[in-house]
């Protein structure tokens, strides 16, 4: 009996399938990186996020902007740049911000912007010999702590002495827990270089 009617319940279960999706979309996928989301809101035409590679050959941009979500961007010989000469020169993980035409399945490059360095006055920039001192006094009798902003895997590879991992991206989620609730304490911050 079962047997029988399988081909119509093969035929419900597909008709109901196609009908389900009808009037619906493809989510949208996210244009922002995390720690991007603490300075700008997304835009539905521009992805910001670390820049995993480009391929020259094929005229792609892949650039990260979750943990496992890459957009995968054309661009051509029309591509206005700003804050670099050459596509290629960007270093990988630079924060880039890729103004684009189409919509997410084939998104086109029209611009690219990379995140210049930021400006931080001298008076608040410890020095290396500085640090190096503190390291070797350690977090207590040096009154100080370091931060290591980078990802959490960045920092299990390797990470200066008595640093405590609070990765960009995870700062409001973390900040209480583990920022001094006392004022009288060095706060020092590092990451993967001049940002």
């Amino acid at each position: 009996m079962f047997i029988k009617r399988l081909p119509v319940l093969m035929a419900a279960v597909l008709a109901l399938s196609l009908l389900g999706t009808a009037g619906s979309s493809f989510a949208e996928r996210p244009t922002v990186l995390a720690p991007c989301k603490q300075c700008h809101q997304p835009e539905k035409d521009l992805v910001r996020g670390t820049l995993v590679s480009v391929s020259e050959r094929f005229k792609t941009i892949n650039v990260q902007v979750g943990n496992k979500l890459v957009w995968v961007i054309n661009y051509g010989d029309d591509l206005k740049l700003t804050g670099v000469d050459k596509v290629s020169s960007i270093p990988k993980e630079k924060e880039i911000g890729i103004r684009f035409t189409g919509d997410e399945k084939k998104p086109y490059a029209v611009s690219l912007t990379v995140k210049p360095p930021a400006k931080v006055a001298p008076e608040k920039l410890v020095t290396l010999d500085e640090m190096a001192k503190l390291v070797a006094m350690g977090t207590d009798k040096g009154n100080y702590l370091l931060f290591d902003s980078r990802p959490k895997p960045r920092f299990l590879e390797g990470h200066i002495p008595h640093a405590v991992s609070l990765p960009n991206d995870k700062f409001d989620e973390l900040k209480d827990k583990v920022l001094p609730k006392e004022k009288d304490k060095l706060v020092i911050f590092y990451c993967g270089g001049v940002t």
